[in-house]
C-alpha cells in the first residue's frame, strides 16, 4: 500500500494540522526538558565546571532541587508548542504540495528528496520562531545563583522570560533577542528535512509491508519511528547545536564572539572537534522519549480529531 498523503480539500485542515503539532510539541517539552536543561548546561559552562552529565544532574539537584530541570520550561511549553506545530503544519502543506503534483504525473507516493525537502521547509520556517524562544530558554536554563550574586559578578539576572526579553532588548533592541538566528537556521532547516524524511520513510515501509493504513500502525511502533528520527536529526546537526548555544549565552553587553563562525573558531582552538559534542550524552538520551512522545501525540490526535 503506498504512502498515504492528504489531497483533499479541507478548510479546516491547517488548524487541525496545527493544533495536532501543539499537542506533540507539549508532549516534546514534558518529556524532553530536563535532558535539554543538562545539555544546555554543558555545552555553556566553562571548561572544569562538570565532569560529565551526571554531574550536572547531581550539583542541579544538590543546589537548585528537582525543579531546576525545569527552569525555564514555561518559555518551551509555550513556545515549543506553538513551534512544533508550525513545523507539523509546513510539513505536512508540503507533503500535500508534493503528493498534488505527484498525482499529476502519475506517481503514487512521495519520494525520499521530497519528503527531505517538505522537512526542510517546516524547519526553516520554525526557525525564526524558535531562535528567541531557545535563546531566552537557554539563558534562563544557565542562571544560577541570585540576584545579589549576579550583580556583583556585573551580569544580568533574568526574573522570568518577560524580564530577560525586556533585558536582552535593552541592550540592542530585537537584534539582541534574535542572537543565533544564522545557526538555528542552518540546524532547523537541514535537521528538520532529516527528522521528517527518517519518520515517513519509515511510516511508509510499514505501510507498504504489512498493508496497513496509516491510522492502523500501532502507537509504539510510531514511537520508535520518532525515537529514530530524532537519532537522525541529532546526529546530522549536533556541532551546529554547540555553536549556536555557546553563541547564545554569550556576555550580551560586551560580546566575547563577533558571530556565529567566531564563536566556532573559539570552540576549536579551545577544546578541538570534541568541543564541539559538549553535552551530546544528553541530547541523545533525550531523542528517544522526546521525539517518540511527539510523534507519537501528533499522530493520535490527527486519528482523533479527523
Amino acid at each position: 500500500m503506498p504512502e498515504e498523503v492528504i489531497l483533499e480539500e479541507d478548510p479546516n485542515r491547517i488548524f487541525k494540522d496545527l493544533f495536532s503539532g501543539t499537542v506533540g510539541g507539549i508532549a516534546q517539552v514534558l518529556s524532553g526538558q530536563p535532558f535539554d536543561t543538562t545539555k544546555v548546561r554543558l555545552q555553556s559552562a566553562p571548561e572544569g565546571t562538570y565532569k560529565g552529565p551526571m554531574d550536572v544532574v547531581r550539583q542541579l539537584i544538590k543546589n537548585e532541587g528537582v525543579s531546576g530541570f525545569y527552569k525555564g520550561s514555561l518559555t518551551p511549553l509555550v513556545g515549543v508548542g506553538a513551534c512544533v506545530s508550525i513545523q507539523f503544519a509546513v510539513n505536512q502543506y508540503m507533503k500535500r504540495f508534493f503528493g498534488n503534483l505527484n498525482q499529476k504525473s502519475g506517481l503514487a507516493a512521495l519520494t525520499t528528496p521530497q519528503q527531505y525537502l517538505s522537512g526542510c521547509a517546516a524547519g526553516f520556517a520554525n526557525g525564526f520562531l524558535v531562535s528567541p524562544i531557545e535563546h531566552i530558554r537557554i539563558r534562563l536554563q544557565t542562571q544560577t545563583g541570585t540576584a545579589a550574586s549576579a550583580a556583583a559578578a556585573g551580569l544580568p539576572f533574568y526574573h522570568g522570560p518577560i524580564d530577560c526579553i525586556k533585558k536582552l532588548a535593552q541592550v540592542n533592541g530585537v537584534k539582541s533577542v534574535m542572537r543565533g538566528l544564522g545557526p538555528t537556521l542552518v540546524r532547523e532547516t537541514h535537521g528538520a528535512g532529516a527528522y521528517f524524511s527518517t519518520y515517513e520513510t519509515l511510516v511508509a515501509r510499514d505501510m507498504r509491508n504489512n498493508k496497513l493504513a496509516r491510522a492502523d500502525i500501532p502507537s509504539y511502533r510510531l514511537c520508535g519511528y520518532g525515537a529514530c528520527a530524532g537519532y537522525a536529526m541529532w546526529l546530522t546537526v549536533y556541532p551546529v547545536d554547540v555553536i549556536k548555544s555557546r553563541f547564545q549565552t554569550d556576555n550580551i553587553a560586551k560580546p566575547v564572539y563577533s558571530n556565529s563562525i567566531a564563536c566556532a573558531k573559539a570552540i576549536f582552538r579551545s577544546y578541538g572537534i570534541q568541543g564541539f559534542f559538549k553535552g551530546f550524552v544528553p541530547t541523545i538520551l533525550r531523542a528517544a522519549p522526546a521525539n517518540a512522545a511527539t510523534f507519537c501525540a501528533f499522530e493520535m490526535t490527527m486519528r482523533a480529531i479527523g
